[in-house]
């Protein structure tokens, strides 16, 4: 019970208190309601370049990759991603929605929240292990978002895309926290490769630094939370969630399990794609949504109607590990 109460009220107290800290803001003037997407980047910052990073290269030290059959890890992962999308626009079709909220369903079906929730519940669930192959997992996540996803957003909006394939690539690579991450991903595994062994005290870091990175990011998240309009779009919301929790997890699952990842190491493999393909919808979503003047308003309710809905995942996750 403790590993399903801890993530659930961690991620409950991130989002509120950063939608408290949002409406106090507001209420105390224009000055300081300005100041709210600055504060945003400084924890997103504070989590994806300090704490994030030296958590995954602690994580990476000491997770085994005697089984070359995980390097596979990170295709299962782009796959999820792109099919969640096609079942995004899937659902647009049959819904017979206009070109802008069927961009909106494309990043909603696409776009998961892996490294924040999932990281968390991998970590919470599975140990520093799983928190390192969700590292292993997401590898191409930035890739997917910015050279496919948000192209693809841009394209429902109707705008003209003038930036190439190879141009969208290398703003990828200059991104700051992609190369974080990639800096953090191969730190680890050089280290992990070097047998050098990790001092102990680097448990108790990530004990620490995981759950903290995780409630920082959780309430820049919560400081751009809106309730508005969840009503109009519940079916919208339950076919996104027929997506995120149903469709892509049962995909990946089959294909992991295909692969063999439930013999290695009891499963770790096989629960990692379970655990990172049912996760809710990323706030990335709502910013492809913004920028590309898309429906904001369907992303918003998709993003809080699946992000609520872990009230319901996290106990059945719990329990399929528990049988498998």
């Amino acid at each position: 019970m403790q590993k399903i109460l801890f993530p659930l009220v961690l991620i409950v107290t991130g989002l509120v208190l950063g939608y408290l800290w949002q409406q106090w803001a507001k209420k105390r003037g224009s000055g300081a309601e300005r100041s709210i997407p600055v504060i945003r980047k400084r924890l997103q910052k504070i989590c994806l370049l300090f704490f994030m990073p030296i958590s995954f290269v602690a994580a990476l030290w000491v997770v085994s990759f005697q089984d070359i059959r995980v390097v596979i890890l990170p295709v299962i992962g782009a796959g999820a991603l792109l099919l969640g999308g096609l079942f995004g626009l899937g659902v647009a079709v049959i819904l017979k929605k206009n070109g802008r909220q069927r961009g909106t369903l494309f990043c909603c079906g696409s776009f998961t929240n892996i490294g924040a929730v999932g990281a968390l519940v991998a970590f919470v669930f599975l140990g520093e292990a799983g928190f390192a192959l969700i590292a292993l997992y997401r590898l191409f996540e930035d890739v997917i978002y910015y050279a496919i996803g948000f192209p693809i957003a841009r394209y429902y909006s109707g705008v003209e895309n003038e930036a190439t394939f190879h141009q969208r690539i290398s703003e990828v690579a200059k991104d700051p926290f992609v190369r974080a991450a990639i800096v953090a991903f191969s730190c680890g595994l050089a280290l992990n490769l070097s047998g050098i062994p990790r001092p102990p005290f680097f448990e108790i870091v990530n004990s620490f630094f995981i759950p903290i990175g995780t409630f920082i990011i959780l309430v820049s998240i919560g400081l751009g939370m809106r309730f508005s309009s969840v009503g109009d779009y519940l079916v919208e919301g339950v076919l996104v969630s027929v997506i995120k929790f149903i469709a892509v997890p049962l995909v990946a699952g089959s294909v992991a399990y295909a692969l063999g990842f439930g013999d290695i190491n009891d499963g770790l493999p096989l629960k990692v794609v379970l655990i990172a393909s049912s996760m809710p919808v990323a706030f990335t979503a709502l910013i492809a949504a913004s920028i590309y003047d898309l429906d904001l308003n369907l992303a918003n309710s998709c993003w809080m109607i699946t992000t609520g809905a872990l009230i319901v995942i996290l106990p059945w996750l719990a329990f399929l590990f528990s049988v498998i």
